[in-house]
C-alpha cells in the first residue's frame, strides 16, 4: 500500500496533544507531500488527570523545536519561570535546598566543582554549595532573566524551565496541532480490532460507530492504557515498594505574594506538598501513602497550608508508581501515563512523553515495523524511567527523620542496585557518574546529595593540584561574581508583567516588592 503513514493518537491531554503536536509539524500531516497523516480521537466525557504544572527545561527544547513563540505560549497557558525546585524538610525537618536547573560552579583543570568545595570546607571555607549556584541564588533572591549566549559568562551557567496550566498548554497544543494539518474526532472507542494474524491493532471503533484504521497507534488514553494495556496486555512493572505515595489531592489557590521562580516540595508526615505558582493561582496538592494517611485527612491537611482562598475542591487522584515492561508493543505506542508513572517530585511527567514523543520521531516506522526500531526505542524509555527512578528514590531513602513510618520506611528500605552504586560512588570520593542517556546531570544529584546529607569521605586527588590560597581565592571569586550578577537581574514579577503578562495575571497591575 502506498500512501502516507496513517497515525492514530487515542487520548487527549498533555501527551497526546505534544504528540500531535509534533508528529503534525514534522510528518507534514495533510499536506501533499506529507510523511504521515496524524489523527487523533479523544472524548470530552472522558477526563484527563490535568494538574501537572511544573516542568523541566528541556520543553523549552521541545517548544523552540516546533516553532512555538515562548512569549505567546506563556500568556496563553498563564505560565511563569522555573530555576528549580526547592526541598523544605527533606532529609531532616528544618533543612531547605535547592535543586537547581544549572551547574554548580565550574570544571577546574578538567575535575569537577564539587571536589574543590570539598576541599575548601577543610580549608575552613564556610559557605554552603548553593553559593556557588547562579540558579539558586537567583531563585532565594526571586530574580529572572534569559541566560547569556556567551558560554564564558556566569549568566549562562542556567536554564529554565516553566510553570503553566496543563490544561490551557494542551488546548495552546490543540490549536497548533489543528492549524497544521491534524485532523481531531470528537468520539468515545468502545471497541478496538486486532488483526487476528499478527494481533497488531487494526482499528478503533467509536461509539457512533465509526470505524477508524491505522497503520501506528499511539496510546494516550492515560491510566486506563487502553490500548497497550487493555488490549495487547502488556505487562507493568510496580515500583511501589521504591516509591510507596499511591495518591494526591490536589486543590488551587489565590495568589497572595509576588511570583517565585522556582517549585516548592515540603516533606510531611505521609508525603510531601507541592506549590507551583503560575501567573494567576497557586498549583497545590499533598502526593501520599494511602497506607499513612486517609484520603480526608490528606485533603484537610492541603487545605490547611495554603498561601490564599482555595478555589476548587480537593480532588484525589489514585496512582501506582511504575511502568509499562513495553512501551512499544506490535504497531502501538505508549506515551505518557499510558506508558508509565512516576511521582511529580521532580516534575517528569511532561519530560517523559516529550522523549517518548522525539524519540518516535527518530524511529518513525513504515507499514512493516522493524523490530530493531522498535527495541531500541524500549531501551530508551526504560531507561529514562529506571534513571528518573533512582533519582526519585534517592529523595525518600536518605533521610534522618524519624518523625512518622513513611520516612522510617523509606530510610530503612531496600533500594535499586544501580541507585547504592551511584550512593556509594559519590559517598567514598565525591564521584557522580555522568551517563549518556537519561535524565538527570551530575548537578542534579549533586544538589540532593548535598542538601540531603549524603557528604563524601573524600575528593579527586587531581584537586591538589592547586595550592591552598588557589583554592581560597577561585571559591571566594566565584562566589562574588555570582552574587553581583544576580543583584543586577530583574525580579521575577517584574519580569514577567513585561514579558508575557496574561489578562489574568493580577500582577500585571499590582507592584512588585524588592
Amino acid at each position: 500500500m502506498n500512501g502516507p503513514l496513517r497515525v492514530v493518537i487515542v487520548g487527549g491531554g498533555t501527551s497526546g496533544w505534544m504528540a500531535g503536536a509534533a508528529l503534525a509539524t514534522v510528518l507534514k500531516s495533510g499536506q501533499p507531500d506529507a510523511i504521515a497523516n496524524v489523527r487523533l480521537v479523544e472524548s470530552s466525557e472522558i477526563g484527563t488527570v490535568g494538574v501537572g504544572e511544573a516542568t523541566l527545561p528541556q520543553v523549552k527544547d521541545f517548544n523552540d523545536y516546533l516553532g512555538i513563540n515562548e512569549a505567546e505560549f506563556m500568556r496563553r497557558t498563564n505560565a511563569t519561570f522555573k530555576l528549580g525546585i526547592e526541598f523544605v524538610d527533606w532529609g531532616k525537618r528544618g533543612n531547605s535546598y535547592i535543586h537547581p536547573f544549572g551547574a554548580f560552579g565550574y570544571p577546574i583543570g578538567g575535575v569537577e566543582f564539587q571536589h574543590y568545595w570539598v576541599r575548601g570546607r577543610r580549608l575552613g571555607l564556610t559557605s554552603p554549595l548553593e553559593a556557588y549556584s547562579y540558579a539558586v541564588v537567583a531563585s532565594r533572591r526571586h530574580r529572572f532573566d534569559f541566560p547569556s549566549e556567551d558560554l564564558t559568562s556566569i549568566r549562562s551557567t542556567y536554564s529554565y524551565a516553566y510553570h503553566f496550566d496543563a490544561g490551557l498548554y494542551a488546548a495552546y497544543l490543540r490549536e497548533f496541532a489543528e492549524a497544521r494539518g491534524l485532523k481531531r474526532t470528537e468520539g468515545k472507542v468502545v471497541d478496538v480490532r486486532q488483526n487476528a494474524d499478527s494481533g497488531d491493532i487494526a482499528a478503533i471503533v467509536l461509539e457512533s460507530g465509526e470505524v477508524i484504521e491505522g497503520d501506528l497507534f499511539i496510546d494516550c488514553s492515560g491510566f486506563r492504557a487502553l490500548l497497550i494495556g487493555q488490549t495487547l496486555k502488556v505487562g507493568w512493572e510496580d515500583w511501589t515498594p521504591w516509591l510507596p505515595c499511591d495518591r494526591a489531592v490536589a486543590v488551587p489557590c489565590e495568589s497572595v505574594a509576588d511570583i517565585t521562580p522556582y517549585t516548592r516540595a515540603t516533606a510531611l508526615e505521609a508525603g510531601w506538598q507541592w506549590r507551583i505558582a503560575l501567573q494567576h493561582r497557586i498549583g497545590n496538592g499533598y502526593v501520599y501513602s494511602s497506607r499513612f494517611i486517609d484520603d480526608d485527612a490528606a485533603a484537610a491537611r492541603v487545605l490547611g497550608n495554603l498561601d490564599g482562598r482555595p478555589l476548587a475542591d480537593p480532588r484525589v487522584l489514585k496512582f501506582s508508581a511504575g511502568r509499562r515492561t513495553h512501551s512499544w508493543t506490535n504497531n502501538c505506542v505508549a506515551v505518557g501515563l499510558a506508558s508509565g508513572f512516576l511521582e511529580p517530585l521532580e516534575s517528569t511527567s511532561i519530560y517523559l512523553a516529550q522523549i517518548a514523543v522525539t524519540n518516535l520521531l527518530q524511529m518513525l516506522p513504515a507499514r512493516a515495523i522493524d523490530p530493531a526500531l522498535r527495541d531500541e526505542f524500549n531501551r530508551l524509555v526504560d531507561n529514562e524511567y529506571d534513571r528518573v527512578r533512582d533519582f526519585l528514590v534517592l529523595h525518600y531513602h536518605a533521610n534522618s527523620r524519624d518523625d512518622s513510618e513513611l520516612w522510617r520506611y523509606a530510610r530503612n528500605m531496600p533500594i535499586p542496585d544501580s541507585l547504592a552504586f551511584k550512593i556509594e560512588q559519590f559517598r567514598h570520593r565525591g564521584h557522580i557518574t555522568q551517563y549518556k542517556d537519561g535524565l538527570f546531570s551530575p548537578a542534579s544529584w549533586l544538589a540532593v546529595f548535598n542538601g540531603q546529607d549524603i557528604n563524601p569521605e573524600g575528593y579527586d586527588r587531581l584537586a591538589d593540584n592547586l595550592s591552598d590560597d588557589m583554592v581560597r581565592e577561585k571559591l571566594d571569586e566565584l562566589e562574588s561574581r555570582i552574587r553581583v550578577n544576580v543583584e543586577a537581574m530583574p525580579d521575577h514579577t517584574q519580569f514577567i508583567r513585561d514579558y508575557c503578562a496574561s489578562r489574568e495575571n493580577p500582577a500585571a497591575t499590582r507592584e512588585t516588592v524588592g
